[in-house]
């Protein structure tokens, strides 16, 4: 059987470390917890980035971080069913904003006539 290329196989059956990455965090009751994203399919994957610079471009300098090596992160993810690493995402979707509850609007009762 011949053997397959790098260029030939679409998904390598060996999955290369990234390194130690900076992870996004936020705080749980227990300590830091790592952050979960969705692709733009909608799947739940971790993130990590290469450097602190890449992470602070792209969630804001005021993102928590942690670093860990990407082994560690996927089987930090993997009791959760989130089975994607994404290495230096581009973009993310802004924070939602907090909304100001409307104000409550007085309902009169209705009317109706019968015949």
């Amino acid at each position: 059987m011949p053997e397959l290329l790098c260029g030939d196989d679409p998904e390598p059956s060996d999955r290369f470390p990234a390194g130690p990455l900076f992870v996004p965090v936020r705080p749980g009751p227990a300590g830091c917890a790592a952050r979960l994203f969705r692709t733009p399919l909608g799947e739940r994957t971790a993130v990590g980035f290469t450097s602190a610079r890449a992470l602070a471009a792209t969630l804001g300098p005021g993102q928590a971080w942690i670093r860990l090596a990407e082994p560690a992160l996927r089987a930090l993810t993997a009791p959760l069913g989130v089975t994607t690493v994404t290495v230096d995402p581009r973009l993310s979707a802004p924070a939602p904003t907090p909304v100001a509850p409307l104000a409550p609007v007085a309902v009169s009762p209705r009317i109706t006539r019968t015949a």
